[in-house]
């Protein structure tokens, strides 16, 4: 079994020393550290006190090694979606779990950009690129060479070619050719 302590504590917005503070009684961010690469054996008291002071159960801190878990690839900021150093994993609900199909794809946001606000959770399935005509006029997030990545509103498909309006007032299309997969919006994750 692999803790996730610190894709939730990051998925929160803390660091270590905030979720350090935050146990009762207050521990340091050391110890955190080392309870979340294994270090630091995580007991059973760790847990319950981890996760109170992280406000979820405490068997959410933990999830088997098989499966592979939905993963954060990209965080859309004020100048369009950047692939993070290294993908981490998303607080997955777990109804959204596919059995038969790829893993959910989540693009954090990082700055206020059209109808998204900072903090918001965009979920996406993938499709292969011949099904984009389902995917017309929805938010689609595709990726481009370089391991960039494009979002917008999928508003033509043509041969080999996407295109879709990013979201804000006065964007330009942005085109890509023949990508290896788009990945549809399914639902938007915000905290109230």
């Amino acid at each position: 079994m692999l803790n996730r302590i610190r894709d939730i504590r990051k998925a929160k917005g803390l660091t270590l020393a905030d979720l350090a503070a935050a146990c009762t009684p207050p521990t340091t961010a050391q110890t955190i550290g080392r309870l979340e690469t294994g270090t630091r054996q995580l007991s059973l008291a760790w847990m319950n006190r981890i996760a109170a002071a992280l406000g979820v159960d405490p068997a959410s801190l933990m999830r088997a090694e098989a499966g592979e878990p939905a993963r954060i690839v990209a965080e859309l900021g004020a100048n369009g979606p950047e692939a993070l150093g290294a993908p981490r994993e998303a607080l997955l609900p777990s109804e959204l779990a596919a059995a038969d199909g790829p893993a959910p794809l989540v693009l954090a946001v990082r700055a206020s950009v059209g109808e998204y606000r900072p903090g918001d959770l965009v979920w996406l399935r993938p499709i292969a690129p011949d099904d984009a005509g389902r995917a017309i006029n929805r938010d689609c997030l595709v990726p481009r060479p370089g391991g960039r990545f494009a979002f917008g509103r999928l508003i033509d498909r043509r041969g080999t070619l996407v295109g879709l309006l990013p979201p804000g007032a006065g964007v330009k299309q942005v085109v890509v050719d023949n990508p290896p997969w788009i990945a549809v919006a399914m639902m938007l994750v915000r905290e109230l």
